[in-house]
Formats: structure tokens, C-alpha cells, sequence
């Protein structure tokens, strides 16, 4: 039987790349979003893959959409925590809420969505878990205290959860993608975005499809020695 994949932020840039290398693998694919309806609809339209709507900071939604997914799907194999936001602003300028958000979306997402799945991989004996950090999580960034602190915490939580899954035969890692041509991307000021651009050594924005590459290099039957591992995919950027 095909093996069942959840992709968190599944229907839009990286993500929907991902659900899509993943559909290409044979897998069955479950496309997570939480609010945008039109694009999600859009997305299954044109790939085929079906999405579910939960909000992955939510952890009782989490454990219902992963138990709706697999009542209409099967045991989930394969998860990649993907889903993520920024709520940016410097310390001085940010209020408790914007912190909360992101750490409660992209960190607290991590585990709300391993806890849903992580024990039925280790019975079943077979699970390939991927987390989505950042760059920067890794060097840091200015006005992006709360980004860095949860994508950075996404890194631990790798190694650590890796060590549980690692006799069960489930492995834990990580990819940190540098700057992806994404719309989270666009939204940065064109001069600001040509600073970056500069300071990459390829000199260019990465590809949504080069994460996904990486995630399925990861995910593959053959990667079962590969585990806590962070597999940094920025250009050059930070070599760390």
C-alpha cells in the first residue's frame, strides 16, 4: 500500500511543493491549511490532492483532522511539519500576542502534530517525520524574535524527538531553508529583498521545489540511517 503523508501548510508555496514531490514518490497526500479556502480549493483542483482545514496551533484539531485523515486515508507514515507564520516587529514594538502566535503556530504546530502521529509510527515500527525551520532560526534576524526563537526551537526539538524514534524506526529531521521565492518572501521591500539577494553567494532566491527535493530525500524508504539531522538549504548563505 502507498504510504500516507501529512504536509502542515500543505496547499500554498513550499508546502504545496512538497504535497506535490510527495504525490509524485506514490504517496498518498493529506494537504493541511488553516484558513484560506479559495487557494485550498485551487490547490486540489489543480494537483489532485485533497486538503484539510484544521489550525495547527489548536492541538484537539490536531488530533481530529489526523484521525479524519487517517479514517479516510489510513495510518499516517510520513509527516512534514511545514506550517508556519511571521508576525514581525522588533522587541521594543512587539506586543505578547505576536509572540504567542508564532511560537504557538510554528513550534507548538511541531508538536501538536507529532503527538497526533508519533506513537502509531512507533507501533507500526515505520515513520519519517521532517520539520521546516529556517535560516533563520539559525543566524538570527532583526525584527524577527519570535520567527528565530520558534524556528531555532524547531532544531531541538529535532534532535531530541529523533532520539525517541530512532529504535522504532522512525526518523526525525529537519530542513532549513534559506530565502525561497515564495509569497512570504514578496512581502519583503524590494530594496530590502535585493540586500539579501546580494549576500547569498549562488545570488539568487531559492526554488520552492529545491526544499521539496530535500524533504523527499529525507522521507525516502532508503533514509533510514539519516536521523536528527538538519539539512540547511540556503545558497551558501549560512554555513552552519
Amino acid at each position: 500500500m502507498a504510504r500516507v503523508a501529512i504536509v502542515t501548510g500543505g496547499t500554498r508555496g513550499i508546502g504545496e511543493a512538497i504535497s506535490v514531490a510527495l504525490k509524485d514518490m506514490g504517496m498518498q497526500v493529506a494537504a493541511n491549511y488553516a484558513g484560506n479556502e479559495e487557494r485550498a480549493k485551487a490547490f486540489t483542483e489543480r494537483t489532485g490532492i485533497p486538503a484539510y482545514k484544521w489550525d495547527v496551533a489548536d492541538h484537539a484539531a490536531c488530533q481530529a483532522g489526523v484521525a479524519k485523515v487517517e479514517s479516510e486515508l489510513g495510518p499516517v507514515d510520513v509527516l512534514v511539519n511545514n506550517a508556519g507564520i511571521t508576525r514581525d516587529s522588533t522587541m521594543k514594538r512587539m506586543d505578547h500576542d505576536k509572540w504567542q502566535q508564532v511560537i504557538d503556530t510554528n513550534l507548538g504546530g511541531c508538536f501538536n502534530m507529532a503527538k497526533a502521529v508519533f506513537e502509531g509510527m512507533q507501533t507500526r515500527g515505520y515513520g519519517r517525520v521532517v520539520n521546516i525551520g529556517s535560516i533563520n532560526g539559525q543566524a538570527g534576524q532583526y525584527g524577527q524574535v519570535n520567527y528565530a526563537a520558534a524556528k531555532s526551537g524547531i532544531h531541538g526539538f529535532t534532535k531530541a524527538l529523533a532520539q525517541e524514534g530512532a529504535r522504532s524506526g522512525v526518523t526525525v529531521n529537519a530542513i532549513a531553508p534559506g530565502y525561497i521565492d515564495t509569497d512570504m518572501v514578496a512581502a519583503v521591500p524590494e530594496d530590502v529583498l535585493a540586500k539579501i539577494v546580494a549576500g547569498i553567494p549562488v545570488k539568487r532566491l531559492g526554488q520552492a521545489s529545491e526544499i521539496a527535493r530535500g524533504v523527499a530525500f529525507l522521507v525516502a524508504e532508503e533514509g533510514g540511517f539519516i536521523t536528527g539531522s538538519t539539512l540547511s538549504i540556503n545558497g551558501g548563505q549560512h554555513m552552519y
